[in-house]
């Protein structure tokens, strides 16, 4: 389980909402034991995507990961 606010990543594409795996998200609200929801947000700060997501959807990021910064306008077609 996440706590609240902890820092997630993506395990999964979601295409719909021009999020890749290992994008990193927030949880903002625990819904169940199997549901969070998780706010991904640009570099700038604008929001991307508001999703509830199942926690096997997620992982928890630690010192082995990296940041990374990627385009979204290449993602899109």
């Amino acid at each position: 389980m996440f706590a609240l606010h902890q820092t997630v990543a993506l395990t999964q594409d979601i295409p719909e909402s021009g999020l890749q795996s290992g994008d990193l998200g927030a949880v903002v609200a625990i819904l169940d034991p199997e549901h969070c929801e998780v706010e991904f947000v640009a570099a700038s700060g604008r929001a991307q995507a508001l999703l509830m997501l199942p926690i096997a959807d997620l992982r928890a990021i630690g010192d082995q990961d990296l940041i990374a910064v990627r385009s979204l306008a290449a993602a899109r077609p």
